[in-house]
């Protein structure tokens, strides 16, 4: 069965990660999932931001906590992050590379946003929210995060195959305070690091899939089958280069996470044979 594809922070090869146009390019390139991590601000709000301060993705400096909502909307979070010309020809005559998405698209993404967006998609996708830790609200993350997906109706699925959000974090408390306030919502437990305990595949019971790094899975090719036999599917972080694809798909990954959707998807598609990067972002 071929991996379903998950846009790592959007489509973030080709637009600036966790704005809305990165999101909207990977529902355009046809992803199966979208992938965000949240943080809290200093009013209380869930927003779209990796690091714990913005100074890397935005105009702006500072700490996420410690920044007002209204602060970080006065921040372009694309500015940074412009597509170069094709030649460099082109870029002697055009030093500075031009903009990868229109300014309404470049400001703080809220996860109330990018909720909306994915109502708003006619086909079913998941969105795989990432937790981020330590931070000085600790549970008070999770907690806002449930309540949030309450008032969408979206934490209490059916059941936990058809749930259209998942939740994950690196934090083993974080995603057991998932499964204590919304047990009906699919965890999972990402892993930059295998210990000895887990090799064999067993998991946590507050844990429904195992995040392994890919290059865990290097190390490990055999992990993926350890765990299918435990019942519990694999969601692999991040994933580009042809030859790593390959190897999610050998071993029976199930969900893939990769910043360039389209050129993923298009090497599954054709075989081993298919050199990622090759595709236009449009594509």
């Amino acid at each position: 069965m071929r991996p379903e594809i998950v846009a790592h922070r959007g489509a973030s090869e080709h637009r600036a990660e966790h704005t809305r146009a990165a999101y909207e390019l990977a529902l355009h390139q046809g992803a199966d999932g979208l992938e965000c991590d949240i943080r809290l601000t200093r009013d209380g709000h869930l927003v779209c931001v990796h690091d714990r301060k913005v100074d890397r993705t935005s105009t702006g400096r500072g700490v996420v906590s410690t920044l007002t909502l209204d602060r970080l909307n006065q921040l372009d979070f694309g500015q940074w992050h412009h597509e170069l010309p094709e030649s460099a020809d082109d870029l002697i005559h055009e030093p500075l590379a031009q903009p990868s998405a229109e300014q309404h698209e470049r400001g703080l993404l809220t996860l109330e946003d990018l909720l909306g967006l994915l109502k708003d998609t006619p086909r079913p996708v998941k969105l795989f929210v990432e937790t981020k830790h330590p931070v000085r609200y600790t549970g008070l993350v999770e907690a806002k995060l449930i309540a949030q997906l309450r008032r969408h109706g979206l934490s209490a699925p059916a059941s936990k195959e058809e749930s259209r959000v998942v939740v994950m974090s690196f934090s083993r408390l974080a995603v057991r305070r998932v499964r204590q306030h919304a047990p009906q919502l699919p965890t999972v437990l990402l892993l930059d690091r295998l210990p000895t305990t887990m090799r064999s595949g067993e998991m946590p019971d507050w844990a429904d899939i195992t995040g392994p790094g890919i290059h865990l899975l290097r190390e490990h090719p055999d992990y993926v089958a350890r765990c299918a036999e435990q019942g519990r599917d694999t969601y692999c972080w991040t994933v580009d280069e042809p030859a790593d694809i390959d190897l999610c798909r050998r071993a029976g990954v199930r969900y893939l996470a990769t910043n360039a959707p389209a050129h993923t998807r298009r090497h599954l598609d054709s075989g081993p044979s298919a050199t990622v990067g090759q595709a236009l972002p449009g594509e």
